[in-house]
């Protein structure tokens, strides 16, 4: 009958998990589809690249999301089995929370895995990758690429340029540029066509205007110089592939555990209380999820949520007071994951009354 009970316990959970964990992913991959396209349409990302970055965004989210979504699936799962009286009827066959921990334990190690995976090795490389795939979107992105009617800025000098219409093969037609030159003078060019040419320098690209007129000058004064031509190159500087200095988010685990900043030991634990945090929280979603027969489905999830809230914020805090120097980072995050465990154990222990065998 235990292993029934065992298979039945499970599917309820990792069914309800799998439903929680893409109901949170969609959302947050909502926000992030927004938030992209924001940045698509203020010129900061190539078109190209947005599905890309929005995927790598998912890998992000998981390392979260998993541990929520297990928390709340156990709470849900169980709830609905104390709302329904199965779970008494289960306690009458003298089935206890060691029972029902083993077939969490199914759950749980295999998430905590994934969970420590993403944490300390794969969420570091995708933000990496979130950057190298800016850089070479931007680094690639030609004149084909710009939107007619819209003013975008191009290359590392912020050069603004703008064309009426974008023909087939790339070329611009009623071209406006305006960009800033050396000691403090501006640059405007109207052309009634406009390219972009490869030149000798891999890291550089000329934009070649036709029939137009150039004004140079200090805004302000009278001192501007007027030529109207017939053809003028203007070479700009592609983006840098090198990558930047990685921030302690994206630096991988062997670096970040040499560097011994306050900072770099920040992440450490951070990284590493991930995993840990999703042990805890599915020990103590059992014990919070007890309800009482036919009482409301969502009662005691929002208390878990409340909790959860906390939980997170504390270790935020911790982290930055680690960070400033407020904190030993001997003491780090641990203390908050001691808490919250303890709190775990107390209100487990008070459920099944171990006080009064301890004293009887």
């Amino acid at each position: 009958m235990r292993r029934i009970l065992d298979r039945y316990i499970f599917k309820e959970i990792a069914t309800t998990w799998l439903g929680v964990t893409m109901v949170l992913l969609l959302i947050l991959l909502t926000n992030q589809f927004a938030r992209v396209l924001g940045d698509v349409a203020k010129g900061r990302l190539p078109k190209d690249a947005a599905m890309d970055v929005i995927a790598l965004s998912a890998t992000q989210y998981l390392t979260i999301i998993i541990p929520i979504g297990l928390f709340l699936s156990i709470m849900l799962a169980l709830g609905r089995l104390y709302r329904d009286s199965e779970m008494p009827a289960m306690m009458a066959c003298r089935v206890g929370p060691y029972d029902i921990y083993r077939p969490l334990i199914w759950l749980l190690v295999p998430l905590t895995l994934v969970v420590a995976w993403l944490a300390l090795d794969l969420a570091p490389r995708t933000l990496q990758e979130i950057d190298r795939v800016g850089a070479e979107a931007r680094r690639e992105a030609d004149l084909s690429s710009l939107e007619p009617g819209r003013f975008t800025e191009v290359g590392p000098a912020a050069a603004v340029v703008y064309g009426e219409r974008i023909l087939a093969d790339g070329s611009m037609e009623n071209v406006f540029l305006q960009r800033l030159i050396a000691d403090g003078r501006v640059e405007v060019v109207v052309a009634s066509r406009g390219e972009q040419v490869e030149s000798d320098d891999p890291d550089v690209r000329f934009l070649v205007l036709r029939d137009g007129r150039r004004y140079e000058g200090v805004p302000g004064t009278t001192e501007f110089r007027v030529v109207e031509f017939a053809e003028h190159g203007i070479p700009y500087r592609l983006p840098s592939l090198d990558p930047p200095e990685p921030t302690p988010r994206a630096m991988s685990l062997p670096r970040l555990m040499q560097a011994g900043e306050l900072e770099h030991i920040a992440e450490v634990q951070w990284r590493f209380g991930i995993p840990l945090a999703t042990i805890i929280l599915g020990i103590l979603a059992v014990p919070l999820s007890k309800t009482q027969p036919r009482a409301g489905r969502y009662g005691r999830l929002a208390i878990g949520l409340m909790v959860f809230i906390i939980y997170l914020n504390m270790l935020s805090a911790a982290k930055a007071w680690i960070e400033q120097g407020s904190m030993s980072p001997l003491l780090g995050l641990w203390w908050v994951h001691g808490a919250v465990l303890l709190l775990a154990l107390g209100i487990l222990a008070a459920q099944n009354s171990v006080h009064k065998r301890l004293f009887s």
